[in-house]
């Protein structure tokens, strides 16, 4: 019974997630004039992205003629900005074999006047080089031409009071020169007080805004507002902002950004063998992409331009998008209200559970512990499956090493996902069935192989000792579906307290999902104590499968983004997926199949991951530059 309950909130979840992350249909060039069309901007794609164009070449002073001349029909008004190098860019230059001698950089700047010159004008950003050997159909010209059209359904809906601006920046692929050049001293600067900013790492899937001004409640609430009339709604979470400033990477956004200007960064990151490639050519653009990046772009900048005051820096909101259609958020205070009403419901479930199911204190303990135990060993797997595909990035030897792993991350997001699925299949199988010297053996094993292959990692030498510590005692193990459940309840609601109080963007992860599966926890345990009847079961299903799909949709985002190196990340996120799941553990006689489900699941993953290497060799020196 439990088995079919399970199998239908996983396969409903799977679904629900498969259509969450699809990017949406372009729209033809018949569209009303007011209306993002891609059909219209990939025009502008062709042309540009016929040839490679880095700086300094002759295809990039083809290119800014023709952007100038289109900024000309557009109705702007057009000027250039000449800069310096910079020495890194000038580094960079010098290590594809070219001379910088007499380079610079220069902007296209456009200027759409509004009714009302005094208000803080509103800029469209994106960068128009590229690397030496991409035509960069994806980075940036998906966004440059986004941009031209954005402006051409601007001036369809009408006069705005605020000024726009179209930046398109030169010299982003070497060191952000153009944008530090215009940021730095161009006399438009201080005008601007809002920036909608355009870029790629990969050549399709739906576009995310992933980065904002910082005490961004205000550029949030215009977001939501604004997003959710884009084709295919948004995609935007405070854990990806929070991640994001973490990070060192940069780009034009950075500048204005570190200037205390507001705004959004939108991009999308799917096809990663596309970014900086000779293959990201416009026939390879997912257009679907260049449809949801500038739909989101028009309906954000528009909103900027007609508003009655655009958005202060204030401080930051917690919020995501759910299932790409609809942002929602809170004040970071709010979580812990949200944490004790999650506390609440858990408290309910165990009351009910231990009065008329026979649940034990010590059995919802055990269940922490299997969540622990998932963690631990799942932190060793997905490492050591990942590095089957190549090293981590810290390691790659070269800039072309770097793109052979980004062209592999499909194949390590399969293999890591297989892994933690086959964990998720061994615990709801019973882990402590097998013999627990082999299983400690095995997962020794494996972290010697994680450790030869990607170098001494203090976070799998400790994740190991952890994992074969709890296997060598099986005791340990949940004995029931209720201990099970609510015990990962009660670590992950650990887990929300530890990330309020030290990171509250981030927290909303744990938060809300401890939240429903609490409450639901409580609901089944008043329904039927005896996890056994649908008036239980089905609301846990019905949880399970939303819970599962939005996570699921979420994981595939955050593995695009860092999965490369954090792997692991996966298995966080698989412990939010199991502790929906864990209440459908199937009954006992299937304890066995699932074990031996699980061997293989992970055999599969590990074999995906291993073939990476010979569906995506190792590529042929080039002259591409990092960036």
């Amino acid at each position: 019974m439990r088995l079919l309950w399970l199998v239908g909130s996983l396969a409903l979840a799977l679904l629900i997630a498969v259509l969450t992350l699809q990017s949406p249909r372009p729209v033809p060039a018949t569209a009303p004039a007011p209306v993002f069309s891609t059909a219209r901007a990939m025009a502008d794609v062709r042309e540009i992205a016929r040839r490679p164009h880095p700086v300094g070449s002759a295809d990039h002073t083809r290119v800014q003629a023709y952007l100038l001349q289109r900024m000309a029909a557009l109705g702007l008004q057009t000027s250039t900005q000449a800069g310096p190098l910079s020495p890194e860019a000038v580094r960079r230059i010098e290590r594809d074999d070219r001379s910088a001698a007499g380079i610079e950089v220069t902007n296209l700047i456009g200027v759409l006047p509004g009714r009302d010159p005094r208000l803080p004008a509103v800029a469209l950003m994106a960068h128009y080089d590229t690397v030496p050997d991409s035509a960069g159909a994806a980075d940036d010209t998906a966004g440059v031409a986004a941009i031209l059209e954005t402006v051409r359904a601007i001036r369809a809906r009408g006069a705005a009071d605020r000024t726009l601006v179209v930046l398109l920046t030169d010299g982003e692929e070497l060191n952000l020169d153009g944008a530090r050049a215009f940021w730095g001293g161009h006399p438009l600067r201080d005008r601007i007080g809002a920036v909608v900013n355009l870029e790629a790492r990969g050549g399709g899937g739906r576009a995310m805004m992933f980065e904002t001004g910082r005490g961004n409640a205000q550029t949030i609430g215009l977001f939501a507002r604004a997003g959710v009339r884009a084709t295919g709604g948004v995609s935007s979470n405070s854990l990806a902002v929070f991640v994001y400033e973490l990070m060192p990477n940069g780009t034009d956004f950075t500048i204005p950004k570190d200037r205390g200007v507001q705004g959004i960064n939108l991009a999308f990151i799917g096809r990663p063998a596309q970014y900086h490639a000779d293959v990201s050519t416009p026939d390879a653009l997912d257009q679907g992409s260049v449809q949801h990046i500038g739909s989101q772009a028009l309906e954000t900048s528009d909103a900027l331009l007609r508003a009655p005051a655009l958005p202060a820096t204030t401080q930051n909101v917690v919020y995501s998008d759910l299932f790409g259609q609809v942002i929602v958020g809170h004040a970071p205070a709010t979580g812990w209200l949200l944490l004790g009403l999650a506390f609440i419901g858990w408290g309910a479930a165990l009351w009910r559970a231990r009065s008329r199911a026979g649940l034990t204190f010590a059995e919802v303990g055990r269940g922490m512990v299997d969540g622990l135990w998932f963690l631990s060993t799942g932190l060793v797997l997905t490492q050591a499956v990942r590095l089957l595909a190549g090293p981590l990035s810290g390691r790659a030897e070269s800039a072309d090493a770097y793109y052979t792993l980004l062209a592999r991350l499909p194949w390590m997001e399969a293999g890591a996902a297989l892994t933690v699925l086959a964990l998720a299949l061994a615990l709801l199988g019973g882990r402590a069935r097998p013999d627990r010297r082999i299983v400690a053996g095995a997962i020794a094993a494996v972290a010697a192989v994680a450790l030869v292959l990607g170098g001494v990692n203090v976070i799998v030498i400790g994740a190991s000792a952890v994992a074969i510590g709890l296997s060598l005692a099986p005791g340990l193990a949940a004995r029931s579906a209720w201990g099970g459940w609510t015990g990962l309840i009660g670590l992950i609601l650990l887990v929300a307290a530890t990330a309020q109080g030290f990171a509250p963007e981030a927290a909303f992860l744990f938060v809300w999902t401890g939240l429903l599966a609490a409450l639901t926890a409580a609901v089944a345990a008043f329904a039927d104590p005896g996890l056994i009847r649908a008036r239980s079961l089905a609301p846990v299903a019905v949880a399970a499968a939303l819970a599962a799909g939005w996570i699921t949709g979420l994981a595939h985002t955050v593995f695009l983004g860092i999965g490369m190196d954090l792997p692991g990340v996966l298995v966080l996120l698989g412990l939010l997926v199991l502790m929906f799941i864990r209440p459908l553990s199937p009954e006992r006689a299937m304890a066995r199949p699932l074990l031996m489900a699980a061997m293989a699941v992970l055999l599969l993953g590990a074999a995906l991951s291993g073939a990476a290497r010979f569906a995506e060799p190792d590529r042929a020196p080039s002259t591409v530059a990092s960036a």
